[in-house]
């Protein structure tokens, strides 16, 4: 297994064994709240009470495995993006579609389990539910007795007692009528005092009662005797034993449901299918041979019109040759007899196929629903895993979120969908797999886009309108004034915050200034020790500001809320942003028109920190500069304006530095008269047709210029032109014998013909110079001839000034 494997495995396994848990312990606790009142007041040991809440656990995996899927999918994959590190491999090369196939993988192996728990576990849980259900409701509330009032919670008995001791237990004025012989109040027993308990194996309830007095009275009587017999006791202590029946939990027969539809597995419904259908088919015979010759419907050749032409009308009632009145009658009155018999065999056999389409209804679905689980996991990967590439937030926030949307319709097109497949009202096949269809083209759609790195969760397409009508009200508030150019004015009163580092960064704000616009402050990073003293320096960006007397901030960090209030003060209606760090949306937010940043390539192509040099490295013909708004992520935001700059083939990357710088710096200016006006219109950006080298542009390392002259050799001249001026690329190369790490910074292809033979059969790497000029390298594909180069210690110079040095070293 390879190592992003694991990492991707390791990523998904905790947030999915997390939410698994969570959603099911939250499932749990809905399922107890629906039976609390049966549990209650029961007297249920703690181990009865976990057995029940463990099977309606399981009962409730139908709707925890899908939301864990989609939850920890989500989470993965937004955790990835919003820690960039979905961005590091894909500057590395990886697809979203490789990131995606370990957990394909995992997704596919969830599927099997649910398909295995559906079959298997579900059917077992439900049994068991089903049984413990019965036997605790067959279990009566425990025994407690109040004050002031008769008990009837004794069957057979009326108590009350006056009042009682919590301490001891003592009851006090205890009165009981026995009423187990159906025969009114004929028995009662009356104690000042008296206590009650339980023999262990709750099937008796001993009443030990102290000073009192015991009535009986026989309510029979003779004829001649019409008076009753009292019996009355007096008694110091005195027992009264009463039979428990059903107040102790006892557990019934395993498998009492075990015949239920929902506790069958996939065999034991192809079983019931088979022997239903036969039955069916059976009743369908019996009730055609009953319609057919019980009720005389079998003479068909009667009816036959080829024997007799005059089938084809009503009988006229003067041809059916009546004696007499009398026999008419009785012939009418048997035909309406035999219609009504008729009559009630049909209503009576579409009673009996109703009952039996409602069961096979119900077994096709069940057979069905073993299925629907394992595909729903499998789906929800396919919308979870993209949705979070796409949103790029993990955690549990917004993920929860957006599961809960997507899994509340999930859940109502389930249950919906199997309602009325129940009833009838669609097939079976089409009511357990309606959820799935709803939302398998939710899934292709959003892997689409994922892989496509699109922009449909982009806050500026939608906030666009908002933003345009601020614009309008602006424009009406600085509507009055002088200036016969009634947008530039209003362009150069707005207040606008720019917000740079380097020295690309400061020909925009240079052109703000003396455009004269009213630039209100200038946000920068902090002085840094810098070069070999260790000296305090300052950015560029700093030191212009600071000449052009503006007020500069300098933040640790975006999220200083001393910074944040100083940003508030200045009242800026524009931030522009042009090669600065990432800012959080509490401050990309804050101005009414808007934040945009100036960036150094055709958008959406080359997201990232080095754009002009992987533009040249790629050997692109051509390259601009983008203002775009900023958002959540790197470079993401709705396109406003673009100007388009061709690379030239002697290019190097300080060159088209220096161009783009210049370009940038009027689109700024563009795009800051086009935002006041409210002319401005967002484009969301498509990385459609981009190639996979064109997506990002990662921050430069001295990997990034380690030559591999496997490479052809204009691969070669163009990354030597991509790292000029700098970082630089370099190599180790064998020069006379000797090993030496040049960094290369210009460079130019060579044609072959006039070299050695032996040079030009060479392996890659194996350099050839004539010690006077001339420096080359053979390459994957073709000759690389040296330009510029710096040894190690040394100042950069050009091939042949370095050979002279190397000759006299040697």
């Amino acid at each position: 297994m390879k190592r992003l494997d694991r990492f991707i495995l390791k990523s998904f396994f905790g947030p999915f064994v997390m939410t698994f848990f969570i959603t099911v312990f939250i499932l749990v606790m809905q399922f107890l709240w629906l039976y609390i009142d049966e549990l209650v007041g029961k007297g249920l040991s703690f181990w009865v009470i976990m057995e029940f809440l463990g099977w309606g656990s399981a009962t409730i995996l139908p709707l925890a495995m899908p939301l864990a899927t989609l939850l920890a999918s989500i989470m993965t994959f937004g955790n990835l993006g919003e820690n960039n590190e979905l961005l590091a491999m894909k500057a590395a090369g990886i697809s979203l579609q490789r990131i995606f196939y370990p957990l394909i993988y995992v997704a596919f192996f969830i599927s099997v389990a649910a398909f295995f728990v559906s079959n298997n576990l579900i059917p077992l849980a439900y049994n068991k539910i089903y049984t413990l259900q019965y036997d605790i409701a067959r279990t009566k509330d425990e025994i407690k007795i109040p004050t002031g009032t008769f008990y009837n919670g004794i069957d057979g008995y009326s108590l009350r007692v006056n009042s009682n001791n919590k301490e001891t237990g003592m009851m006090y004025d205890v009165m009981i009528y026995n009423h187990t012989k159906n025969k009114g109040n004929i028995s009662l027993a009356v104690a000042d005092s008296g206590m009650i308990r339980s023999t262990p194996d709750k099937k008796s309830l001993v009443f030990t009662l102290y000073h009192g007095v015991s009535y009986e009275e026989d309510n029979t009587r003779s004829s001649r005797d019409t008076s009753y017999k009292v019996q009355q006791v007096e008694f110091d202590m005195q027992e009264v034993v009463i039979a428990l029946e059903n107040y102790a939990f006892q557990k019934s027969e395993e498998d009492r449901y075990g015949n239920d539809i929902m506790a069958r597995n996939l065999e034991q419904l192809h079983h019931d299918r088979d022997s239903l259908g036969a039955l069916y088919d059976e009743v369908a015979r019996k009730h055609r041979k009953e319609v057919t010759y019980d009720l005389y419907m079998d003479r068909a050749s009667q009816l036959d019109t080829s024997k007799n032409k005059n089938l084809g009308s009503n009988f006229p009632l003067d041809t059916l040759g009546w004696f007499d009145t009398q026999r008419e009658l009785e012939a009418v009155e048997k035909a309406i007899t035999t219609v009504q018999r008729a009559v009630q065999t049909m209503q009576s056999y579409d009673r009996e196929v109703l009952q039996y389409t409602f069961f096979l209804r119900r077994i096709d679905l069940e057979s069905l629903r073993k299925f629907t689980l394992s595909f729903a996991c499998f789906i929800f990967f396919f919308i979870g895993a993209p949705l979070g590439a796409i949103i790029r937030k993990g955690g549990l926030g917004t993920p929860v979120i957006v599961s809960a949307l997507f899994f509340v319709l999930y859940w109502v097109v389930d249950i919906s969908g199997k309602k009325l497949a129940r009833d009838g009202v669609i097939s079976p096949e089409l009511g357990a797999f309606i959820s799935s269809l709803v939302l398998l083209p939710i899934g292709v759609f959003l892997t689409w886009k994922s892989t496509k790195d699109s922009s449909i969760f982009n806050i500026e397409t939608y906030l666009l309108p908002v933003k345009k009508f601020f614009a309008k009200m602006s424009k009406r508030k600085h509507s009055t004034g002088g200036s016969t150019d009634g947008s530039l004015s209003r362009g150069h009163r707005t207040p606008i915050v720019f917000m740079g580092t380097p020295e690309f960064a400061v020909e925009s704000l240079k052109a703000l200034v003396e455009g004269g616009y009213n630039v209100v402050g200038v946000v920068t990073v902090p002085d840094r020790k810098a070069g070999r003293g260790q000296k305090l320096s300052c950015s560029p960006v700093k030191e212009y500001a600071l000449s052009a007397g503006l007020p500069v901030l300098q933040p640790e960090s975006m999220k200083d809320p001393d910074f944040e209030r100083s940003l508030r003060e200045w009242g800026a209606e524009i931030f522009v942003v042009v090669a600065f760090r990432m800012l959080p949306k509490a401050i990309w937010s804050m101005p009414a028109l808007g934040t945009f940043n100036l960036h150094a390539s055709l958008l959406p192509a080359y997201r990232g920190a080095a754009p002009i040099n992987w533009a040249v490295i790629n050997g692109e013909t051509e390259s601009g500069v983008t203002t775009f708004l900023l958002d959540e992520h790197i470079d993401t935001g709705s396109i406003l304006f673009q100007d388009k700059e061709p690379v030239l083939p002697e290019d190097s990357a300080g060159d088209l530095y220096v161009r783009l710088m210049t370009r940038g710096a009027a689109l700024v200016l563009e795009t800051v008269d086009a935002l006041v006006a409210g002319t401005a219109s967002p484009v969301p950006q498509s990385t459609d047709g981009l190639r996979e080298c064109q997506l990002y542009a990662p921050k430069l390392s001295r990997e990034t210029g380690h030559i591999r002259w496997e490479n052809s050799a204009v691969r070669i001249h163009d990354l030597i032109r991509g790292l000029s001026p700098r970082p630089g690329a370099w190599s180790v190369l064998t020069i006379d014998g000797r090993e030496v790490e040049l960094k290369i910074y210009s460079s130019s292809v060579s044609d072959m013909s006039g070299l050695p033979g032996e040079f030009v059969s060479s392996s890659p790497g194996t350099v050839y110079t004539d010690h006077k000029s001339l420096i080359m390298v053979r390459c994957g594909e073709g000759v690389l001839s040296l330009g510029e180069i710096q040894a190690p210690g040394k100042k950069r110079m050009q091939a042949a000034s370095f050979l002279a040095g190397w000759r006299g070293e040697q």
